[in-house]
């Protein structure tokens, strides 16, 4: 018998796996906070017997080599990954056995597609696939994007994807369980896909890598590749040098002086709370990134890389969270916290600022000259349908692009609401007067506003 149980990273849209017999196990692409793993290790009472990666991650930093080295493990990493520390080099075609009362081997597939030296692992039961993490490879629906490595080589690993995704189909049953590792919300799928489990079997009939033609499926990829989070460009490097061990000890408490300091010296100061709470009290100049959500992959996102951060929590539980979430992503301390309220992070003789909050319906009301409609979706989403008259600056260049919005009262939206409410405080951090849209952007052309499509 064997088992397998998922260790979700909901906030960045990936997952990690513990797979194993009732000794020893091996988990496959772990987060960078370990903690969970061990414990899920420990719940099932089994050894970790091996950590693999099925590549140098794009999106995140990866707790594999410090849990190696914790656990005494074997470290396996795709042979042709340029790393900066020992490893296990993993081959195509290589067997690892994992839990020899259960019959369980590990079995490297090169998937290249994703990173060039992607490697998906087959686990076997007694000489059977039964499941196979294939990370960035075949994902759900869809595959792991290919331009996240260097432009000149996207269209070759597209390609590659598509061969790739044939050759799990071919060597693989149909039974076999599907695990990857992106796909739920990750900026390294090419797109979006339900969490449901998957086979062999179910991806044959519906993933355009399987149903297509190498040139068709290539090209429908390449059309439909979104924005890369600019902080990518520091996850592999991290990756490749061997992170450093994680500490998640809370950071020093800051008062209210510190905080207007911290302001004041251009460091950012960001506020954990809901967007209803934040708009209606806090402290001048910080910035809103709710907790709940994706916290990571936006702040990481828009800040300048390096920048001290502050998080202003209310409470100790919402604090914590959030810097195990950044953690994941190389924000790693954060350089001061307090927890409460905003009367509590204002210095004496200061107040809260606000700004309000309105829905599509509200904006319809307040027509003319003066308001200026900022959209801050990304490009992609805009293609579908835009207000008429609005100006588009995607959220994630906002910060750098503040001089492009027109004077005026600025009202701006997103899809949902988040990312207008990020927006929104860098607009009312700059000095201008704002007003945030939490609406449904289904709800503007039903508000009576006028919504172009191509």
């Amino acid at each position: 018998m064997f088992f397998v149980d998922t260790i979700e990273v909901a906030g960045l849209g990936n997952r990690s796996y513990l797979a194993g017999g009732g000794r020893t196990a091996v988990v496959v692409d772990p987060p960078r906070d370990i903690d969970r793993v061990i414990a899920a290790a420990a719940r099932r009472g089994v050894r970790i017997s091996h950590v693999v990666e099925t590549h140098v991650h794009n999106d995140y930093v990866t707790g594999g080599l410090e849990l190696a080295r914790i656990t005494g493990a074997a470290y396996l990493v795709p042979a042709a990954a340029r790393v900066s520390y020992t490893r296990v080099p993993v081959h195509d075609g290589d067997r690892h056995e994992i839990d020899a009362v259960a019959g369980l081997v590990l079995r490297a597939i090169a998937t290249p597609g994703h990173t060039p030296h992607h490697t998906s692992y087959a686990l076997e039961e007694n000489g059977t696939a039964v499941a196979v993490f294939t990370g960035g490879s075949l994902l759900i629906g869809t595959v792991g994007r290919p331009d996240l490595v260097e432009p000149r080589l996207t269209e070759d690993l597209a390609r590659a994807q598509h061969t790739s995704a044939h050759r799990l189909a071919t060597e693989l049953p149909d039974e076999a369980t599907v695990l990857p590792t992106h796909g739920f919300g990750s900026f390294c799928s090419a797109g979006q896909s339900a969490g449901a489990p998957t086979t062999i079997g179910q991806e044959k009939a519906s993933n355009a890598a399987l149903t297509r033609d190498v040139d068709g499926f290539v090209a429908d990829l390449l059309a439909g590749l979104d924005d890369i989070p600019a902080y990518y460009a520091h996850m592999g490097p991290a990756n490749a040098a061997g992170p450093a061990p994680l500490d998640l000890t809370p950071p020093a408490l800051a008062d209210a002086d510190e905080i207007a300091g911290r302001l004041a010296a251009g460091e950012w100061v960001v506020d954990l709370r809901n967007r209803i709470a934040f708009a209606e009290g806090h402290v001048a100049g910080s910035l809103n990134f709710e907790a709940e959500g994706q916290l990571a992959t936006y702040l990481a996102w828009l800040v300048p890389w390096g920048r001290p951060v502050t998080l202003l929590a209310e409470s100790a539980a919402q604090l914590a969270e959030a810097q195990r979430e950044l953690a994941r992503v190389g924000i790693d301390r954060p350089a001061a916290a307090a927890v409460g309220e905003p009367s509590r992070w204002t210095r004496e003789g200061e107040a809260p600022t606000s700004f309000p909050r309105a829905t599509f319906a509200d904006l319809a009301e307040h027509p003319g000259d003066g308001i200026v409609v900022l959209d801050v979706r990304r490009d992609s989403e805009r293609a579908s349908g835009r207000v008429a008259g609005s100006v588009h600056i995607p959220v994630h260049t906002l910060r750098d692009r503040l001089h492009e919005v027109p004077d005026g009262r600025v009202w701006v939206h997103c899809a949902g609401g988040v990312r207008a409410a990020i927006a929104a405080s860098l607009l009312d951090a700059a000095g201008r007067d704002v007003v945030a849209v939490d609406d449904r952007f289904e709800s503007a052309e039903k508000a009576g506003l006028t919504v172009r499509t191509p």
